[in-house]
């Protein structure tokens, strides 16, 4: 299989030198090999947020080699690597622009990846193509597409954001806790969204929650962190054995600690 992610000795150091240095990632190996779903899941400071900023572009490693689709991308910025990546965060507010039409957010996803942007307008053909993808998310935003972001409900931004990332079928999806913000029914909603649209596109994925159980439902491998490293990884075999109470052992054992609070270990 081809490696369509790849980090090697990934290394970051915040406030280095002073009373507050955070080793963010300590030398952390990782590869995607084409279709992979990789789940993250790890303690509050444990370098899951710094890896995913690492790989879009927004930082840039100390230490260490960041390549995509086999091109190095180690010091370019997070604008350079757009095309490349697409990327739904935690906050619904984040993926979408409000004061827009949700044609005209979708009309901006997919110029990303277009050497021209669009003309002026958008075209019956692009408009006939922006519906056919809004009909995957059944929530008939497909006859909407002249309303405002802003007007929608958190579930239906989110599922627009999951859709404009993934509709240019990019090297790269990053889903970063992209459900914990919302309400049980719309998370469900979500959650099963991603599980089709990753499948339909066979996107190449990684996906940090703090969610166990959504940890061990999505994906063909999990990967747990720890203070900037990883320090537990399952290949598909493997998740598939796994539980809840087997994780939380495991970050148990590898710790060498005893937890008071065992569902908390890992949020």
């Amino acid at each position: 299989m081809k490696a369509l992610l790849q980090l090697n000795q990934i290394y970051k150091v915040f406030n280095e030198g002073t009373p507050d240095e955070k080793k963010a990632l300590d030398h952390v190996n990782l590869v995607l090999e084409q279709g992979d779903f990789v789940t993250v899941i790890g303690s509050n400071g444990a370098g899951k947020s710094t890896l995913m900023n690492m790989i879009s572009g927004k930082l840039i490693p100390d230490l260490g080699l960041v390549k995509i689709d086999g091109k190095d991308v180690t010091t370019e910025k997070e604008h350079r690597r757009s095309k490349l990546i697409g990327r739904v965060f935690q906050d619904p507010m984040a993926g979408t622009a409000p004061s827009m039409t949700i044609e005209e957010n979708l009309a901006l996803a997919y110029a990303r990846t277009r050497t021209r942007g669009l003309r002026s307008g958008v075209s019956k053909k692009t408009r006939g193509f922006f519906k056919e993808k809004l009909e995957i998310l059944h929530l008939g935003l497909e006859n909407r597409l002249e309303a405002k972001v802003g007007l929608l409900s958190g579930g239906e931004r989110q599922a627009l954001s999951l859709l404009m990332a993934t509709f240019t079928e990019p090297k790269i999806l990053l889903l970063d806790e992209h459900t914990a913000a919302l309400d049980p029914s719309r998370a469900e909603l979500i959650t099963n969204l991603t599980k089709e649209i990753v499948a339909e596109f066979k996107l190449t994925t990684l996906m940090v929650t703090h969610n166990m159980e959504q940890a061990l439902e999505l994906g063909n491998r999990l990967i747990m962190m720890d203070k900037g490293q990883i320090i537990f990884q399952a290949n598909e075999g493997q998740k598939q054995q796994l539980t809840v109470e087997k994780l939380l052992e495991e970050f148990q054992r590898i710790r060498g600690e005893k937890m008071s609070n065992d569902r908390a270990v890992l949020i």
